[in-house]
């Protein structure tokens, strides 16, 4: 099993910055984070795998930036150029290969609110 601990939410204006971690104990090929906003379905936001790849939703693409360390199996989600639709409850998420399917492993989730 891979236990996930997330931190790092919190509010800030538009524009503003945040980052997001998310310490892992057991391994994971593959790492995710995920958010959903009130109302809306959950969206797979960025994922990275344990050759370097990532991906990204396109609503994130060139704001955000997803990096992990192996050497303490922690995720971090860089955040920049926040706009309120980035109001949501993130969770990190974690899959023991590949990055295709169903994650099995997920965090508690932390609050990011984006105001004008």
């Amino acid at each position: 099993e891979v236990q996930l601990v997330e931190s790092g939410g919190g509010s800030v204006h538009v524009g503003g910055s945040l980052t997001l971690s998310c310490a892992a104990s057991g391994y994971a090929y593959c790492m995710a984070w995920f958010r959903q906003g009130q109302g809306k379905e959950r969206e797979r936001v960025a994922t990275i795998d344990a050759l370097g790849r990532t991906t990204y939703a396109g609503s994130v693409k060139g704001r955000f930036t997803i990096s992990r360390d192996k050497g303490d199996d922690t995720l971090t989600l860089q955040m920049s150029g926040l706009k309120p639709e980035d109001t949501a409850i993130y969770t990190c998420a974690a899959r023991r290969i590949s990055c295709d399917g169903a994650f099995a492993f997920w965090g508690q989730g932390t609050q990011v609110t984006v105001s004008s």
